[in-house]
């Protein structure tokens, strides 16, 4: 049977047989026992399904790969350490010293800072875009060492909404992938795969867990791009020596998935720990609901705080006074998350006054979590950045970052109303 997409959020991933645990059990080993050593033989050859080593691939972070890859419309998924890991795995699996890659500037920090600061220490140059640009205008930035294409669905925390037909046209145009990190729109609220992207990323730390109990990363293989003969993939059309000479373009549905787990899973080690798996697991179920929730309750405190005398400004976009409104109805039609940020007239000082006498909201590293949380990414997300990259970032230095939960809407409301009668 075809199940729909609230259905895949309890059952997805897992069917047990007769008499086996309903949840996906916690298999935390770190290995597995053969009898006959040609069924080892079998696994390392890719011959057969199976495990022999929980840092390539584990039955608990398995069942939470496949209903994330059946979630989302993708073929295959890996589960990561964190969504830097995941961010870190896909480049390497695909890019190589004197490679390049093009980036949306209105990224997350910290992914900001790994593609500007630490992958070109090995080698590797991001190229910088605004989602807005001209179509042409992002073509003049590919050459024949340009890898893929890395956007987010929404940025974090710059609430811009990417245009997916323009950028899928520009990959395809040019036999480039299309990498898109999910993360703040979640499945339940868009499926990029439905609109040309070839690889999603996730930090499932956020949404997809949605309790901040479980750190992880998730990446999915659209198994929709042909690796065969592609000049700007030569990696996947020759031999891998260290893996028994397979050429990972004949694999076809799963070229991608195959290679990163076969060899950077194999090398760096970054899976996702069985018990994270589980708990990530156990937060879907409920995805379906808490994105309905999330997002009615962050589109009532983005209409309270956009009629408030003391605030500047508003970026949320269910907004229709938001610039990227038209977009979001194009592509989360059924919500547009909980994230929206917001300018507190008076400065960062006024902001930081209205922050600390919050009595139900709270301040965290943190977003995408049933709890509404807050920040101030200029004076910590994003510190390490200069004022520049600050807002080539999408991020004003009186940004407030603002994740509304899944409490009573009133409850927000009232704590926000009482907070900014002090500023």
């Amino acid at each position: 049977m075809k199940f729909k997409f609230d259905t895949l959020c309890v059952r997805g991933g897992y069917t047990p047989k007769s008499g086996e645990p309903v949840r996906p059990p916690i298999v935390q080993s770190t290995t597995f026992y053969y009898e006959k050593s040609q069924e080892m033989a079998d696994l390392f050859d890719l011959k057969s399904d199976g495990y022999f080593y929980s840092r390539l691939a584990n039955p608990t972070v398995s069942a939470l790969e496949s209903k994330i890859a059946a979630l989302e419309g993708g073929t295959a998924a890996i589960g990561c350490s964190s969504g830097m890991s995941a961010e870190t795995l896909t480049v390497m699996t695909l890019a190589e010293a004197g490679d390049n890659f093009l980036s949306a500037g209105t990224v997350y920090g910290g992914t900001f800072n790994l593609f500007n600061t630490t992958l070109p220490r090995f080698g590797l140059e991001c190229r910088l875009f605004n989602v807005t640009d001209k179509q042409e205008d992002i073509e003049k930035l590919i050459d024949d060492k340009t890898k893929f294409i890395f956007v987010e669905t929404i940025a974090n925390p710059a609430i811009v909404v990417v245009d997916f037909d323009k950028l899928s046209q520009i990959a395809k145009k040019y036999g480039l992938l299309l990498i898109v990190d999910n993360t703040l729109a979640s499945p339940a609220l868009c499926r990029p795969f439905e609109f040309g992207a070839n690889i999603v990323i996730h930090s499932s730390t956020k949404y997809l867990d949605g309790h901040a109990a479980a750190l992880g990363g998730i990446i999915v293989d659209g198994g929709n791009f042909d690796y065969k003969n592609n000049p700007r993939y030569p990696a996947f059309n020759v031999p891998d020596e260290s893996y028994h000479g397979l050429v990972y373009a004949d694999l076809k549905e799963n070229a991608f998935a195959v290679k990163c787990r076969a060899q950077l899973i194999r090398d760096v080690g970054a899976i996702m720990s069985p018990m994270n798996a589980y708990l990530t697991d156990l937060g879907l179920d409920t995805l379906a609901l808490r994105m309905q929730r999330h997002s009615a309750n962050g589109l009532a405190v983005a209409k309270y705080l956009e009629s408030h005398p003391k605030i500047a400004w508003v970026n949320y976009s269910g907004l229709e006074s938001s610039p990227f409104n038209d977009l979001a109805k194009k592509y989360l039609p059924a919500g547009q998350g909980g994230m929206l940020t917001f300018g507190v007239k008076g400065g960062v000082e006024e902001g930081i006054k209205m922050i600390e006498a919050f009595k139900l909201i709270s301040q965290e590293t943190h977003v995408a979590d049933s709890r509404t949380c807050v920040l101030q990414p200029s004076s910590t997300t994003h510190r390490q950045l200069s004022p520049e990259d600050m807002e080539k970032a999408g991020v004003p230095v009186n940004l407030i970052r603002l994740s509304v939960g899944i409490e009573a809407v009133e409850d927000v409301i009232a704590d926000l109303e009482q907070a900014l009668q002090k500023v």
